[in-house]
C-alpha cells in the first residue's frame, strides 16, 4: 500500500515557524515530484509548493514565496516544508501528494496530476 503521512502541524502565533514532514511508504520519493497543498474551510485546495524527484526543481505559490522552503531527503524518503513568518491566512489543513506524471517541477503541473494524498496536518496561526 502506498501511503503518505503528514505531521508537524500545530497552533502558532503570527510570525512563528513550523516544519511539516511528509513521510512515504510503498513508494520511492526519488522517483516522483511531490507537492504540498492546503485547504482552509470554505476554500478550494491550493498548491503551495512542489519539488522535483531528484533535480532540485521547486515551485512556490506567490502567497508563500520567500517564507516557505520545500526540501526533500530521498534517502529517508521524506519531504519537508519549512514555514516561516506565518500569517493567519496560512491557517489550513496541509496535505502532500505525489505527481505521477512528471519528475520535474515547472509550475505548470495541475492538481489532477497528483495522487496518494495523505490525511493532512492542521496548521493554525493566531493573530
Amino acid at each position: 500500500q502506498v501511503q503518505f503521512v503528514e505531521s508537524g502541524g500545530d497552533l502558532v502565533q503570527s510570525g512563528g515557524s513550523l516544519r511539516l514532514s511528509c513521510g512515504a511508504t510503498g513508494i520511492y520519493l526519488r522517483d516522483y515530484a511531490v507537492g504540498w497543498f492546503r485547504q482552509a474551510p470554505g476554500k478550494e485546495r491550493e498548491r503551495v509548493s512542489s519539488i522535483g524527484a531528484t533535480d532540485g526543481s521547486t515551485y512556490y505559490s506567490d502567497s508563500v514565496k520567500g517564507r516557505f522552503t520545500i526540501s526533500k531527503d530521498n534517502m529517508e524518503n521524506i519531504v519537508y516544508l519549512q514555514m516561516n513568518s506565518l500569517r493567519p491566512e496560512d491557517t489550513a489543513v496541509y496535505y502532500c501528494a505525489a505527481n505521477l506524471m512528471r519528475t520535474r517541477v515547472t509550475g505548470t503541473e495541475a492538481t489532477h496530476e497528483y495522487a496518494y494524498w495523505g490525511q493532512g496536518t492542521q496548521v493554525t496561526v493566531s493573530s
